[in-house]
């Protein structure tokens, strides 16, 4: 990890700045600062008064132009440096004022006007904010209703982004035709990326707009809606003028809408990848992307936007560490672009320009392991966890504290190990020896994995590509075997987002995924890894946050990008396998709130764009589940897309599952029967699949209730030639009457016996004085047992 250096002053002035101490002292901040393209010149504006320096190395600057306002104390909105690689020099300058006036300058020798252009259409327009895109400017104007019709429902929805292409080449500048982005909206403040732009409501912005944030794609010509605390709420592509409305973009989202809390932005700012940086008036730094995902990247202590003297932070973006902090004697600081020096930044302060230098840990004096360091580092997260008391724990506590024996002892395996090649080992305590023989694999991998990234970072270009592939794979490995909290899933997250192919040959030979013989995937990861991938409901709340996807959702989407078809078969083996491990719907499983079909389902759904291979993976993936609602909701998909043949072998290799679901399917089959001729050439296949309880008086009620409602003519004398009749019919009414009753199967096997009733057995007579008396005895009468088995006898 790199540690910031001291400041050093590059630039100074005095009295010999011409104009630029004055501007700078205190009590006359600039309102804006602009730097050149080639970081050489710079340009100021304090109120109206604009000044162009000319930056000089450590002599200080030279004043070389200087702008007064107008007569109609017209403020300018705008310094910008339009992409023009046809222009000499590579770049201009563009003035723009509050009416629309954009005047551009040319350094040619000192500074000469080059043009100056109308940039909005009306008369009345004011621009509210602008900004650069390339050879695009974009801005925000504000169109007062008219005198003749005023209004006064649109209240603050007065406002418009347009966009306008200005190109300068040598021969003159061209300016093209003014396209609407947005129109009817609030006031918003326009910031560019390289791809898009950002759209932020200002406080004026009204209540309902100042909760959420528009993203121009202008390539794709789509806005994106999307609220930092809620993700993205919609994404809408403009085809046409009249769907850039702000108000009809709101439509169908104005419930959720409703439901946010307001914006709480006190600065913002454009990274240089492209997202939007925002700071809270607490304090909380968090990065919203172009897709409109928010991550939370730092918390500033305190209260330091209050405080008199200005504090720097510096603050890894990826991972959200705390590289230094300083605190500035000085009360206002700019910021200035350093074209060349990406490891070092420039401040502009009231006495001069500073750079701050970053060094690697090898240069320092006091050079420490990086690993030594995080052993560290993690404990203090892991003892601020767990403690009670409200006091901040440092490194340099933890290092001093006797109470903490665990990382004192891992960082002296660490470092014992670390110079075991460079230098003799150093001898360890007994209480460590044995420490260290229990995680020496994991020590050496760990090893093996710095080593790695060193090579990566001094590799040739050639060689980068199979160094990332092997790093991306280590990476992979060991996350999966280690425990994947928050942190370490928007570790994977960020992986999979900035490695997609190395994630994607990672992720295949960590769960050991191949195609056997039968064309079927086969994955041969241990139980551990299998949990890991999956994950519990728990951790998809957790990691469903703020953009961070989880874990199975990555690798859906992976097996979407670089091998589509063996989607289907991953999903039906992590069934299998989640059958084996977990109750079925056990809420500590991960399908005991949403089925993982579903969940890859969603990923599908979440594409950027619409393939024509996408019906038929969600068909797939539908069917890999077999759970009678997803083969039910597969079936209709087809009905609905008329491919009648894939409808039939459906239905009679999934109306096995279950009786259920072979009435289910029978019926929606007969009723698709009833209204139209589509299915007559499969009538052989179907009409076997007909449940055994279904009667003929059922048939006929589907049949009834979804016979196509016609007009005209009654349906036997129809002379349209789809009707269904009764000769359709017969071979199902037939093959139901036919097939014999479920209560004669009960009694099967009574019906086929020889003698049916049986014999009654014979009376026994106990009458002693007629027993005695010799009377002849009577012979035995043959009784049936009951009536209703007379009946029956009699019926046969």
């Amino acid at each position: 990890m790199k540690r910031a250096g001291p400041l050093r002053r590059v630039s100074e002035w005095s009295r010999g700045g011409g104009g630029l101490a004055e501007l700078l002292s205190p009590g006359g901040e600039p309102s804006r600062v602009v730097p050149s393209p080639d970081g050489g010149h710079l340009v100021l504006q304090r109120g109206g008064r604009l000044l162009a320096f000319q930056r000089l190395g450590g002599t200080g600057t030279e004043l070389r132009r200087s702008w007064e306002l107008p007569p109609s104390r017209e403020a300018p909105v705008g310094l910008l440096f339009p992409h023009s690689p046809r222009a000499a020099g590579g770049w201009v300058l563009a003035v723009v004022w509050e009416r629309g006036r954009t005047e551009l300058w040319r350094l040619a020798a000192g500074w000469q006007p080059l043009r100056a252009l109308e940039l909005c259409q009306g008369g009345r327009a004011r621009v509210a904010a602008v900004c650069c895109q390339g050879e695009r400017l974009v801005w925000c104007e504000e169109r007062p209703p008219s005198d003749v019709h005023p209004d006064a429902g649109k209240g603050a929805f007065r406002f418009c982004v347009c966009a306008r292409a200005l190109e300068v080449e040598e021969q003159g500048v061209r300016l093209g035709p003014v396209s609407i982005v947005l129109h009817n909206s609030p006031e918003y403040r326009v910031l560019a990326a390289p791809r898009h732009v950002f759209m932020l409501p200002t406080s004026s912005g009204g209540t309902a707009a100042a909760k959420f944030l528009l993203v121009w794609h202008p390539e794709e010509a789509r806005l994106t809606l999307a609220a930092p605390s809620a993700g993205v709420v919609r994404s809408k592509v403009l085809q046409a003028s009249s769907e850039s409305d702000f108000r009809k973009l709101l439509l169908g989202s104005v419930g959720l809408l409703s439901a946010l809390a307001p914006l709480d932005v006190h600065s913002c700012a454009v990274s240089g990848h492209g997202a939007l940086l925002l700071v809270s008036t607490k304090g909380a730094v968090s990065m919203v992307e172009a897709d409109g995902t928010q991550r939370h990247v730092f918390d500033l202590e305190g209260a330091p936007l209050a405080q008199e003297n200005s504090v720097l932070y510096l603050v890894d973006l990826n991972s959200g560490r705390l590289i230094e902090k300083k605190i500035l004697n000085m009360k206002e600081v700019h910021f200035l672009e350093s074209p060349g020096e990406e490891d070092s930044i420039q401040l502009l302060t009231q006495t001069g320009i500073y750079s701050l230098g970053f060094s690697s840990p090898e240069d320092s004096s006091r050079a420490e392991p990086c690993l030594v360091e995080m052993v560290f580092e993690e404990a203090c997260r892991y003892y601020q966890r767990r403690s009670l008391s409200s006091s901040k724990l440092t490194v340099e506590k933890l290092k001093k504290g006797g109470a903490f024996q665990a990382p004192v002892a891992l960082a002296a395996i660490l470092q014992h190990s670390l110079h075991q090649k460079q230098k003799p080992a150093r001898g360890l305590q007994d209480t460590y020896t044995k420490l260290l023989s229990t995680m020496s694999l994991e020590l050496q991998s760990y090893l093996s994995l710095e080593l790695l990234k060193s090579c990566v970072v001094a590799a040739p270009e050639s060689e980068v590509e199979s160094y990332c592939e092997e790093l991306v794979e280590q990476e992979v490995s060991r996350v999966l075997h280690s425990d994947i909290d928050k942190d370490n899933l928007a570790y994977l997250n960020s992986v999979f987002g900035s490695f997609p192919k190395a994630a994607w040959k990672a992720t295949r030979s960590c769960l050991q995924l191949q195609q056997n013989g039968d064309g079927l995937v086969v994955a041969r990861a241990t139980p551990e890894v299998w949990k890991k991938v999956l994950g519990g409901p728990q951790q998809q709340e957790e990691g469903g946050q703020n953009g961070v996807v989880p874990l199975f959702e990555l690798i859906c989407a992976s097996f979407l990008r670089f091998k589509p078809k063996w989607l289907p078969g991953f999903v039906e083996q992590t069934q299998q396998y989640v059958s084996v491990s977990w109750a079925y719907s056990s809420k500590e499983g991960p399908e005991g709130r949403v089925p993982l079909y579903k969940r890859a389902l969603g990923v599908l759904a979440r594409k950027s764009k619409r393939s024509e291979g996408d019906d038929e993976m969600e068909l797939e993936l539908l069917l890999c589940s077999q759970r009678p609602k997803a083969v039910l909701q597969a079936l209709h998909l087809l009905i609905r897309l008329k491919r009648w043949q894939r409808v039939v072998e459906v239905a009679e290799k999934f109306s096995k599952l279950s009786p259920l679901l072979n009435k289910e399917i029978f019926t929606t089959l007969l009723a698709e029967f009833a209204q139209h001729r589509e299915l007559d050439p499969y009538v052989d296949t179907l009409w076997p699949l007909c449940p055994a309880e279904l009667t003929a008086s059922d048939i006929l009620t589907v049949v009834l209730q979804h016979l196509p409602r016609t007009q005209g003519d009654p349906v036997p004398f129809s002379s349209e030639g789809n009707q269904l009749t009764v000769g359709l019919l017969k071979p199902l009414l037939q093959r139901v009457v036919q097939r014999p009753c479920v209560q004669h199967e009960m009694y099967s096997d009574a019906l086929q016996s020889p003698t049916f009733p049986p014999p009654a057995p014979p009376r026994e007579h106990k009458n002693p004085q007629k027993a005695a008396g010799g009377d002849a005895p009577q012979p035995p009468v043959a009784r049936t047992s009951s009536p209703s088995a007379l009946a029956q006898g009699d019926t046969v």
